[in-house]
Protein backbone atom coordinates (compact mmCIF):
# COMPACT_ATOMS: atom_id res chain seq x y z
CA UNK A 1 0.00 0.00 0.00
CA UNK A 2 1.37 3.26 -0.98
CA UNK A 3 2.37 6.35 1.77
CA UNK A 4 -0.32 8.61 -0.01
CA UNK A 5 -3.24 5.46 0.25
CA UNK A 6 -2.10 5.20 4.11
CA UNK A 7 -2.56 8.90 4.37
CA UNK A 8 -6.03 8.21 3.35
CA UNK A 9 -6.70 5.44 5.12
CA UNK A 10 -5.79 7.17 8.33
CA UNK A 11 -7.61 10.42 7.78
CA UNK A 12 -11.00 8.46 6.43
CA UNK A 13 -11.39 6.97 9.54
CA UNK A 14 -10.99 10.22 11.72
CA UNK A 15 -13.74 11.86 9.37
CA UNK A 16 -15.80 9.11 10.21
CA UNK A 17 -14.94 8.95 14.04
CA UNK A 18 -15.80 12.40 14.17
CA UNK A 19 -18.70 12.16 12.30
CA UNK A 20 -20.37 10.20 14.33
CA UNK A 21 -19.20 11.46 17.35
CA UNK A 22 -21.21 14.35 15.86
CA UNK A 23 -24.10 12.27 15.66
CA UNK A 24 -24.07 11.27 19.07
CA UNK A 25 -23.44 15.05 20.56
CA UNK A 26 -26.46 16.48 18.62
CA UNK A 27 -28.99 13.56 19.81
CA UNK A 28 -27.39 14.78 23.16
CA UNK A 29 -28.78 18.64 22.27
CA UNK A 30 -32.21 17.38 20.83
CA UNK A 31 -32.90 15.28 24.12
CA UNK A 32 -31.51 17.52 26.49
CA UNK A 33 -34.94 18.58 27.74
CA UNK A 34 -36.67 15.30 27.20
CA UNK A 35 -37.22 13.38 30.84
CA UNK A 36 -34.96 11.04 31.96
CA UNK A 37 -33.05 10.76 28.88
CA UNK A 38 -29.57 10.16 29.74
CA UNK A 39 -26.28 11.82 27.26
CA UNK A 40 -24.65 9.29 25.11
CA UNK A 41 -20.70 9.09 25.07
CA UNK A 42 -18.35 8.30 22.23
CA UNK A 43 -15.00 6.81 22.98
CA UNK A 44 -12.02 6.15 20.73
CA UNK A 45 -10.21 3.28 19.75
CA UNK A 46 -6.98 2.73 17.77
CA UNK A 47 -7.13 -0.23 15.21
CA UNK A 48 -4.37 -1.46 13.89
CA UNK A 49 -4.50 -3.21 9.98
CA UNK A 50 -0.96 -5.22 10.52
CA UNK A 51 -1.05 -6.47 6.99
CA UNK A 52 -1.40 -2.96 6.00
CA UNK A 53 0.85 -1.41 8.80
CA UNK A 54 -1.66 1.42 9.32
CA UNK A 55 -2.95 2.33 12.86
CA UNK A 56 -6.55 3.67 11.90
CA UNK A 57 -8.97 5.66 14.50
CA UNK A 58 -12.62 3.58 14.88
CA UNK A 59 -15.17 4.77 17.89
CA UNK A 60 -16.36 2.51 20.64
CA UNK A 61 -19.21 0.98 21.99
CA UNK A 62 -21.45 4.05 23.21
CA UNK A 63 -21.68 4.42 26.45
CA UNK A 64 -24.56 6.34 28.85
CA UNK A 65 -23.59 8.96 31.25
CA UNK A 66 -24.19 7.36 34.36
CA UNK A 67 -24.49 10.93 35.89
CA UNK A 68 -27.29 11.33 38.24
CA UNK A 69 -29.93 12.69 36.33
CA UNK A 70 -31.50 16.63 37.11
CA UNK A 71 -34.72 16.45 39.84
CA UNK A 72 -37.36 18.79 38.00
CA UNK A 73 -39.67 20.10 40.30
CA UNK A 74 -43.11 20.41 38.77
CA UNK A 75 -46.06 18.71 40.19
CA UNK A 76 -48.26 19.80 37.28
CA UNK A 77 -45.29 17.34 35.27
CA UNK A 78 -47.52 13.79 34.21
CA UNK A 79 -43.99 12.32 35.28
CA UNK A 80 -44.08 14.25 38.61
CA UNK A 81 -43.64 11.82 42.05
CA UNK A 82 -45.92 12.93 44.75
CA UNK A 83 -43.90 15.19 46.16
CA UNK A 84 -43.97 16.83 42.37
CA UNK A 85 -40.44 16.18 40.94
CA UNK A 86 -39.30 13.80 38.03
CA UNK A 87 -35.98 13.16 36.67
CA UNK A 88 -34.74 15.45 33.49
CA UNK A 89 -31.70 14.73 31.87
CA UNK A 90 -28.54 14.95 32.23
CA UNK A 91 -27.23 16.75 29.18
CA UNK A 92 -25.52 20.04 29.82
CA UNK A 93 -25.41 22.59 26.88
CA UNK A 94 -22.12 23.73 27.53
CA UNK A 95 -20.67 20.43 27.71
CA UNK A 96 -22.26 19.40 24.59
CA UNK A 97 -21.96 23.09 22.35
CA UNK A 98 -17.95 22.31 23.82
CA UNK A 99 -17.98 19.08 22.88
CA UNK A 100 -19.14 19.66 19.60
CA UNK A 101 -16.76 22.77 18.49
CA UNK A 102 -13.93 20.05 19.28
CA UNK A 103 -15.52 17.43 16.84
CA UNK A 104 -16.12 19.76 14.14
CA UNK A 105 -12.12 21.12 14.37
CA UNK A 106 -11.25 17.90 14.33
CA UNK A 107 -13.43 16.79 11.42
CA UNK A 108 -12.12 20.47 9.41
CA UNK A 109 -8.72 19.49 10.37
CA UNK A 110 -8.74 15.68 9.47
CA UNK A 111 -10.31 16.84 6.03
CA UNK A 112 -7.66 19.31 5.39
CA UNK A 113 -5.01 16.49 5.63
CA UNK A 114 -7.18 14.55 3.50
CA UNK A 115 -7.56 17.40 0.87
CA UNK A 116 -3.58 17.62 1.01
CA UNK A 117 -3.10 13.92 0.28
CA UNK A 118 -5.08 14.38 -2.55
CA UNK A 119 -3.45 17.79 -4.25
CA UNK A 120 0.19 15.62 -3.57
CA UNK A 121 -0.78 12.57 -5.34
CA UNK A 122 -2.73 14.81 -7.93
CA UNK A 123 0.83 16.78 -8.13
CA UNK A 124 2.79 13.53 -8.33
CA UNK A 125 0.85 11.98 -11.19
CA UNK A 126 1.45 15.03 -13.30
CA UNK A 127 5.39 14.88 -13.07
CA UNK A 128 5.17 11.28 -14.02
CA UNK A 129 3.18 12.04 -16.80
CA UNK A 130 5.59 14.85 -18.26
Amino acid sequence: MSEFAKSLSVTTSGLKAQATRLRHLSENISNADTPGYRRKLVSFETAFNGGQGVATVETGPVRLDQNALERVYDPSHPMADPDGYFDGSNVDLMIELSDAREAQRSYEANLKVFEQTRKMSSSLMELLRK
